[in-house]
């Protein structure tokens, strides 16, 4: 009993520990008994806390109080002992310390244990209840909440889904109706007025076809009747035609055969030159800014492999090859004191008042020879030169009948400008089986000459084959701001073109007689540019007198006279175009293959 009064004095147990050891007796001695904590039902279902948490919960308790006062007791003991106890040897007071100690322990374990176990056992139920408590309800109202989501996500996207697709289907089925409504009504439009137009392109083609039957038959009635007329004519003339279209037809076979030409640029010819090439007899053309040489040979010799062989050397386009081609006027068709004057033909009065002499206009003639001492040309303004072989007999009687129509200055017969200044180029020789002919040097000399001498236009009353040579001279010519007028030629309606008024350097003119009508030997193509008087022309004949005569080479001589005073009185403009502008428009409308423009039509008349 001392013993336990001087332990306890000497506060061998303290407090904490008494509390501690009470616990842990109190947890020891009651029994486990199951605690419940109440829930709210809406959440649990029964209301209770599932059994074997609080199995847990108890174990886990007990297991740590136990561990925690049986720890605490015995280093507290063993510490007081190791002071109150000085040495080894008392071996009975420690025997009846430990006793009395066991027996403190007991009681004051017991009685504190029970109220630490409880308060501990309380605290930790209600907090690992509580815990539990949240973590189950937050389950539950997670999955409440989860659920109830799902099913109003659901429900609303259901709804959405439900009102896209009847909108979509609504709209697919009116935009469905709608095309085919759209093609319904369509094809029916379409068949309506398919058979309304049918109906109509039947009635408008069964009253063109007839009307045009009509017009056809009609037409077809007097082009007979025409046809028929002209027949009988034919036949009544067809002896004198015979005679006449020998003689104006042109031969185009006829060249001078054992000749053959080159024209170039002179540099061209220092070249031929070096490779070998020598030629008889060379021509210069300044005013062309040509060379032209002649060269003989047989009547065999193929031109063809000429040209290659001088191209081969000089190069495409630097010269030109050709033959010494020839070109005729036609045989006249003359009668003795019958025809119509120049001025009568073109409508014009007779000239009275005096031309100054810087103003008259300055026309070229490539023809045969003038007859300059014929009373009708007398006091004519001529100047001329003969470009043929030197002795060759010269004719002059188309050359002074195209010099007459122009400019003939006599009171009893005036041309049609007889102040004009004459540039007359005999290019013709008399040929005792071919009559007057003229040859591509002729023509090409005679060309360079007018060129040099500035005459405002040039009259080229020929005709006769192509020849690339005179194409050339012509085309520099154009490009000199030179206007050349040729005759169409007498080769008859169905006759192949006849050059240089083929050409498109050149004007093409045919001829009309005083009805209008057109000359029955001109020649026809696309290549026709105007009409002009040429059929029973009254006009000088060399060495005296008048005679008429007909074909397109009289007609010539009007149009370039026209182009001519036109130039001197606009300088600078496109007369050609004037005067098919001014023209009177005979045959179809339009430019035509029979009277080109139509007819020249003089300013006074």
């Amino acid at each position: 009993m001392f013993l336990r009064k001087s332990l306890k004095s000497i506060d061998l147990i303290p407090s904490g520990l008494a509390v501690a050891v009470c616990v842990a007796a109190l947890v020891l001695a009651v029994p486990a008994t199951p605690v419940r904590a109440q829930v709210p039902g809406d959440l649990t279902g029964s209301g209770l806390i599932d059994d074997q948490v609080e199995e847990e919960i108890d174990d886990q308790v007990e297991e740590e109080v136990v561990d925690e006062v049986a720890d605490a007791v015995e280093e507290s003991i063993d510490n007081q002992l190791d002071r109150l106890l000085l040495g080894p040897g008392d071996s009975f007071v420690e025997e009846q310390v430990e006793e009395e100690v066991e027996e403190q322990i007991t009681d004051n374990v017991e009685e504190e244990l029970q109220e630490e176990t409880e308060q501990v056992v309380e605290e930790n139920v209600e907090e690992n209840v509580e815990e539990t408590i949240e973590e189950t309800v937050e389950e539950q109202i997670a999955e409440t909440v989860t659920e109830e989501l799902e099913d109003s996500v659901e429900a609303s996207v259901e709804e959405a889904v439900e009102s896209t697709v009847t909108d979509e289907v609504e709209e697919k089925v009116a935009e469905t109706v709608e095309s085919v409504v759209e093609e319904e009504v369509a094809l029916e439009v379409e068949t309506g007025v398919q058979e309304q137009v049918e109906a109509d392109v039947e009635t408008q083609v069964a009253e063109n076809v007839e009307e045009r039957v009509q017009e056809t038959v009609a037409a077809n009635a007097e082009a007979r009747a025409a046809e028929i007329v002209e027949e009988q004519l034919d036949n009544e003339i067809d002896d004198i035609l015979d005679d006449l279209e020998a003689g104006l037809e042109i031969d185009e076979e006829r060249i001078h055969s054992d000749h053959w030409l080159v024209m170039a640029e002179p540099q061209v010819f220092e070249e031929l030159a070096e490779e070998g090439y020598l030629f008889d007899t060379v021509t210069e053309l300044p005013a062309l800014g040509m060379r032209l040489a002649e060269v003989a040979g047989p009547s065999s010799f193929d031109i063809t492999e000429v040209r290659r062989g001088v191209l081969d050397v000089v190069g495409k386009d630097r010269a030109e090859v050709d033959l010494n081609h020839i070109y005729t006027a036609g045989t006249e068709l003359a009668t003795v004191g019958e025809g119509v004057s120049p001025r009568t033909a073109a409508n014009l009065p007779v000239a009275s008042l005096p031309v100054v002499e810087a103003e008259a206009p300055r026309i070229g003639m490539i023809d045969s020879l003038v007859d300059t001492s014929h009373p009708a040309l007398s006091a004519a303004h001529i100047n001329s030169r003969t470009f043929v072989a030197e002795g060759a007999p010269q004719p002059s009687f188309h050359g002074t009948a195209i010099a007459s129509i122009i400019a003939a200055n006599d009171p009893e017969y005036q041309g049609l400008e007889p102040q004009a200044q004459i540039y007359a180029a005999a290019v013709f020789e008399q040929d005792p089986e071919r009559g007057e002919i003229a040859s591509t040097v002729s023509l090409l000399r005679a060309l360079d000459w007018l060129i040099a001498s500035h005459v405002d236009v040039i009259n080229i009353s020929l005709a006769g084959p192509p020849n690339r040579l005179l194409e050339t001279a012509l085309n520099r010519a154009k490009q000199n701001n030179m206007l050349i007028l040729a005759a169409a030629g007498n080769g008859g309606p169905v006759a192949a073109p006849m050059y240089p008024a083929a050409y498109d350097s050149v004007v093409a003119v045919t001829a009309v007689d005083q009805t209008r009508r057109v000359f029955r030997l001109a020649n026809r193509g696309t290549y026709l540019d105007i009409a002009a008087p040429g059929v029973g022309l009254l006009h000088a004949r060399a060495g005296g007198g008048y005679v008429a005569s007909s074909g397109t080479s009289f007609a010539v001589p009007f149009a370039a006279t026209a182009a001519a005073a036109l130039r001197r009185q606009h300088p600078g403009s496109d007369v050609m175009s004037e005067l098919y502008r001014s023209a009177e428009d005979l045959g179809p409308p339009g430019r035509d293959e029979i009277y080109g423009y139509g007819l020249l039509r003089f300013s006074g008349s």
